[in-house]
């Protein structure tokens, strides 16, 4: 194929000899057609040669690897171009304590005074103070020379609840500030001591953002958490913050942002940030909020999690979600105006090796051009491989002898599964899960293990147990449909209105030898007044139950038995992964505790399987494959009769024996 020669709009030395240098590193392999590995193909128009910089849409990044590793760039001609990619992002802050800290108190009013010793300017302080349980309106002022001062903001609230969230940051007008002055409002409430500060420098030039559709999807409430799902409008992309908005006119909550990212051979849920968000109102002043999450961070998947810590508030009400992603731009040499192709979606190519990482300092003054990219189509060249082949294929043959129960697994439709684990699973299989198998045909299917933050609920059978020994001790007995639960939390409501309490949870099971003991659960101290908005108490478990009966004990001294109802036990959600089809039955096996874990290579590509469009997979119902034996037919109630029932079988066998061996009397 014959090549015209170079023509670039040359504006700049600097433009000249970098595209000198591209020309130089431009690779000469060609295509009469589009490669048949990319299956999806976009195509835009740039108007003249030169260096073009573009933006690329969240549809891009959607189709495209975590890293673009599989993006392709293509004139009309079906010839590669080289490219960079730039992704703008905030520089990293410059933080340090003030040079000069001095606190001072009015009749009503503490002022810090701070010089702050940046050499640039800065656009926030943090302050540092011991205190607990406070509220207070700042009037924030700066000064270039600890003379002259000017007002930046009034009415910003600092606050630390107890036992609860804290915003200590103030935000400042950015600017060339060498002097703070803070002055807290007291005239209400007591002074608050301040015992220093971080001040932060600010970017010099601003990152751009661009909007990124949300939509909430499901909304789960936890004891004393709300856990919300959002659908991101793409993958793969860097985002700069998510802004919630709800009605609640005054409130104050922690926040959580997570994302399910593969961990140590498994799925779990991985923090991305964490926030205070509220709306609060001090001394008459308008209500200062804040309802941004700060993220940047690139999230791999469409889905997303926002859990809100409530606490013994009623759950945070949210009406909608927004989103800012910060742009990908592409910039590469364009020989000539015409028709270009993006190529995406190949997920078995290298990333490519272009010349041009040395020049990305000359890009960075081009202006990114206003060009339409088009959506993501069909590449007609395509050739498309089975995506996981090797995952319907299944992995090694089993020998499902020494497992004693399975379930069969109902598909709804092909493709990534998603199956939840229910009771009789969690139940009987090891606490690791290290016996699961996913069988068809005699083979097993390879499948990766999620564990979540959902929690799920079970009411146990509850009854009062008193002692006539121990009168001042109460007792309430939980029984629960089945032993060996992973029970983690217990909940209940309290009708008492005013009492302080230890309350411990411990079930009773047999040692090696049928002695009973006492197994703690957990513990904790619960003290209820009459003020207080929440009347549930709240347990974590230190360990899982071995039996199916748990044991609260209170000690009331010369207090009166407390009232306790509607209990509640919670257990975590725990799911599988895994790619299948309709077709032969397919089990989930259980309940072998001499299995390894097993081993697949599915953890390769599991960053595919996260992100792929899933499908919930339901279980049938437990099938007894095999009697279980001896040793683990024991439960923890049943061992201590088994051994004294075993005892005396062998006290009546040595009597027998013994009063065989002796001697007979003589004959009278």
């Amino acid at each position: 194929m014959n090549r015209r020669p170079l023509q670039f709009p040359l504006e700049t030395p600097r433009c000249a000899s970098a595209l000198c240098l591209c020309a130089l590193a431009w690779g000469s392999a060609g295509f009469a057609a589009p490669p048949a590995d990319w299956p999806y193909e976009q195509h835009f128009v740039t108007p003249a040669s030169g260096l073009v910089k573009l933006s690329l849409p969240a549809q891009t990044l959607d189709a495209a690897r975590g890293g673009l590793e599989d993006l392709r760039l293509y004139d009309e001609n079906w010839t590669e171009v080289p490219y960079l990619v730039e992704r703008p992002g905030p520089a990293a802050r410059i933080t340090g304590a003030p040079k000069s800290f001095r606190v001072s108190l009015t009749a009503n009013s503490t002022v810090v005074t701070m010089e702050t010793g940046l050499g640039q300017p800065l656009d926030g302080v943090t302050l540092e103070t011991p205190a607990r349980g406070f509220m207070k309106a700042v009037q924030v002022e700066g000064s270039t020379d600890g003379h002259q001062w000017q007002t930046l903001d009034r009415g910003q609230p600092v606050f630390r609840q107890p036992d609860g969230p804290s915003q200590l940051h103030l935000s400042v007008v950015a600017g060339p500030w060498s002097w703070l002055r803070l002055t807290m409002d007291d005239q209400r409430t007591s002074p608050v001591p301040f015992t220093g500060a971080r001040v932060y420098g600010c970017a010099a030039e601003p990152v751009p953002t661009e909007k990124l559709p949300v939509r909430m999807g499901g909304r789960q409430e936890n004891p004393g958490e709300s856990r919300l799902t959002l659908y991101l409008d793409a993958a793969n992309v860097d985002l700069a913050a998510i802004h919630i908005q709800t009605p609640e006119p005054l409130f104050t909550r922690q926040v959580r942002l997570a994302a399910a990212q593969v961990s140590e051979d498994a799925i779990r849920e991985q923090t991305l940030a964490e926030a205070v968000l509220y709306r609060v109102g001090v001394d008459g002043l308008p209500a200062g909020s804040n309802l941004e999450v700060r993220v940047e961070s690139r999230v791999p998947s469409r889905e997303l999690l926002l859990l809100v810590r409530n606490q013994d508030s009623p759950p945070l009400p949210i009406t909608s979600v927004s989103a800012e992603r910060r742009p990908v731009h592409l910039v590469f040499p364009a020989r000539s105006p015409g028709l270009y192709h993006l190529l995406t979606g190949n997920n078995r190519c290298p990333a490519p090796s272009y010349d041009l990482a040395g020049l990305a300092g000359n890009f960075k003054g081009v202006p990114v051009s206003p060009l339409e990219i088009s959506a993501p189509a069909g590449n007609p060249s395509y050739r498309a491989p089975e995506v996981l082949l090797g995952l319907l294929q299944g992995g090694a043959p089993l020998d499902v002898s020494a497992w004693r129960f399975r379930k069969e697994v109902k598909l709804n439709r092909a493709g990534a599964q998603q199956l939840e684990l229910d009771l009789d699973v969690l139940a009987r299989a090891s606490r690791a899960l290290s016996d699961l198998r996913l069988v068809r045909a005699g083979r097993q299917l390879p499948f990766i293990v999620e564990r979540t933050s959902i929690s799920r609920s079970i009411t146990p059978v509850a009854g009062a147990a008193q002692d006539p020994k121990h009168p001042q001790l109460q007792r309430w007995t939980l029984k629960l449909p089945r032993p060996g639960l992973p029970l983690v939390r217990l909940v209940c409501a309290a009708r008492s209105p005013l009492f302080e309490r230890r309350a411990t949870l411990y079930e009773e099971v047999a040692d090696d030898r049928g002695e009973k003991y006492r197994r703690p659960l957990g513990a904790v101290s619960w003290v209820q007044t009459p003020d207080r908005a929440a009347k549930d108490f709240r347990l974590t478990l230190d360990n899982p139950p071995m039996s199916d009966t748990l044991v609260m004990e209170t000690d009331n001294g010369d207090n009166p038995a407390i009232e306790l109802g509607k209990f509640e036990l919670f257990y975590t959600a725990t799911r599988i992964r895994f790619k299948a089809q309709p077709g032969e039955p397919l089990f989930l096996y259980y309940g072998n505790p001499g299995a390894d874990a097993p081993r697949y290579d599915l953890s390769l590509v599991a960053g595919q399987l996260l992100a792929a469009d899933k499908s919930e997979a339901l279980l049938g119902a437990e099938e007894l494959l095999k009697n279980p034996s001896w040793r683990e037919a024991q439960t923890p109630g049943t061992a201590s009769a088994l051994f004294w029932g075993i005892l005396a079988m062998v006290v009546v066998v040595l009597l027998v024996i013994i009063f065989r061996l002796l001697p007979k009397a003589p004959p009278g």
